[in-house]
């Protein structure tokens, strides 16, 4: 795959205002359209060949370019394009899989699209016909969309400074985004501003930046010690003019109008941490079999045939098959709600995401703990760079607090509260 390499800005100071990484070259061919079967084969071959490479790339910080590339090309960035415009429309219960199968080999890579698929969801609610038709003919051409919603400095996650207003036909914004995940693998980088001088929670909108954009900059200065690829960093904005057409609301979420928005980004991230568990499961049982040695009070011949492993390991073997089970469970409630949004149906998707999303990141903290204390003290050596499992859960289930999922699931058990509806339940 010939591509010219992308000039990357890697720290702020590096970053002048006029500085912007090199476009992306334009998709070389429409990728595929796939059914429910289809998709599935896909990812799983995609994820057999991202996998021998994955501890090499989080040890080393090797941005996975040429490796999403080949996601997206799959086929696999376009599953919920409405059929009425052209796409598969495949059910959550499968994009949720698919996530879930990739983020076992690589995680960071499984993080990047759900970005992605979070604004193909905000897409359907638009009630222009011609932009939904667009982008999403955008995306069955093979572009990527990315992330820049979040900033530091404000006093929730849901408060921005970035603003953006009129002026003339176009849009103007100014800015800057931090933890915006998949923004430099996108074609188009969605970003969430307020209207300026209106501080109105109904004045925000989202405005599809490319990422050519002139005074679009996206900073490579993602430090956390797990998703280490994700390249989830700085985007700055600095008076970047967009068209009216590619500026949108956000669709109800505002004015509070039933929306299965919040379960179905939610879903994505539960997807993520039940692979994550499921590698490290993978991961410990190999190193057992194989590399371990048994307890010298354990009287057996291989750390396998230790009684007090095998319980463990079984144990965790338990908790992740449950995690699974509700991680599907949950997504097809998401799928019924999507065929009928109503305040009662938006509920039960959300109460059934916050389960599944509190039971997965039990399992992926559990595994990626137990991984070590089950394969022992060799399993720690920098040449396994086994450590990456548990950095990685620690990290991605740091996402949106899980306390707030049990509250939400109690507060409706005991009190009759629906959850709020928001992109975090």
């Amino acid at each position: 795959m010939n591509q010219p390499p992308l000039r990357l800005v890697t720290s702020p100071q590096d970053a002048p205002a006029s500085a912007a990484v090199q476009p992306l070259p334009p998709p070389s061919a429409r990728p595929p359209l796939l059914d429910e079967a289809g998709a599935l084969a896909a990812a799983r071959d995609f994820a057999a060949a991202i996998r021998p490479g994955a501890a090499e790339r989080d040890r080393d910080r090797i941005l996975p370019i040429v490796e999403v590339e080949r996601f997206s090309t799959s086929g696999l960035w376009g599953l919920s394009v409405p059929r009425q415009f052209g796409g598969p429309e495949l059910p959550y219960r499968v994009i949720t899989e698919v996530i879930r199968i990739v983020s076992a080999a690589d995680p960071s890579i499984g993080q990047i699209p759900q970005n992605h698929y979070a604004f193909l969801h905000l897409l359907r609610a638009e009630p222009d016909e011609v932009r939904r038709r667009y982008f999403f003919e955008r995306v069955l051409e093979g572009h990527r969309f990315g992330n820049a919603l979040v900033e530091i400095g404000t006093k929730t996650a849901a408060d921005w400074k970035t603003r953006i207003w009129p002026e003339g036909e176009d849009y103007v914004l100014d800015g800057t985004k931090f933890y915006s995940t998949g923004a430099l693998f996108a074609h188009f980088v969605p970003v969430v501003a307020c209207l300026q001088n209106d501080d109105e929670r109904g004045s925000v909108l989202r405005a599809i930046v490319p990422r050519d954009a002139p005074g679009l900059t996206v900073i490579d200065d993602w430090s956390g010690f797990g998703q280490r690829t994700t390249a989830s960093g700085t985007v700055k904005l600095d008076h970047v003019r967009v068209p009216a057409r590619n500026v949108i609301g956000l669709n109800g979420l505002a004015g509070g109008r039933p929306a299965v928005y919040g379960p179905v980004t939610q879903i994505l991230h539960a997807a993520i941490d039940a692979g994550i568990a499921a590698e490290a499961l993978a991961d410990t049982v190999a190193f057992v079999r194989e590399r371990s040695r048994p307890w010298v009070d354990s009287g057996v011949a291989k750390a396998s045939q230790d009684p007090l492993t095998i319980v463990q390991a079984g144990d965790t073997q338990v908790r992740l098959h449950a995690a699974e089970a509700m991680l599907d469970r949950a997504a097809r409630i998401v799928d019924d709600a999507l065929t009928h949004e109503t305040v009662e149906s938006v509920a039960a998707a959300s109460l059934a995401v916050a389960e599944a999303k509190a039971v997965t990141t039990d399992v992926a903290i559990h595994a990626t703990n137990s991984l070590f204390e089950l394969a022992g003290t060799a399993s720690t050596l920098a040449r396994h760079n086994m450590d990456r499992h548990w950095r990685n859960a620690r990290v991605h289930t740091l996402h949106d607090p899980v306390r707030w999922k049990y509250y939400a699931v109690g507060n409706y058990l005991l009190n009759d509260t629906l959850p709020p509806v928001n992109s975090w339940i």
